[in-house]
C-alpha cells in the first residue's frame, strides 16, 4: 500500500539523485573531499530514497504511522 504522496515523492526523487552522485563528485569537490568512505554510505541512502519514490512506499513511515498521500492511493 502506498504511503508516499506526490510532493514527498518528487522531493525524494530529486534528493535521491543528488545523494547518489555524492560518491562520484566528492573527490573533485574540496568541501566533500574529506568524506572518504562515508560518501558511499550517502550514495546508498540516496538509492534508498530513490526506491521509496519509485515504489511510493517508505518502511519508516509504517513504523512512524505517517502517510503523505491520500487514503484512496494505493
Amino acid at each position: 500500500m502506498a504511503n508516499v504522496g506526490g510532493i514527498d515523492r518528487i522531493l525524494r526523487f530529486v534528493a535521491g539523485i543528488v545523494l547518489m552522485l555524492v560518491p562520484f563528485i566528492a573527490p573533485s569537490v574540496p568541501a566533500l573531499a574529506g568524506l572518504g568512505n562515508w560518501a558511499w554510505l550517502i550514495g546508498a541512502w540516496g538509492l534508498g530514497m530513490l526506491l521509496t519514490a519509485v515504489f511510493r512506499f517508505c518502511p519508516a513511515y509504517v513504523l512512524l504511522g505517517v502517510r503523505t498521500c491520500g487514503r484512496s492511493a494505493g
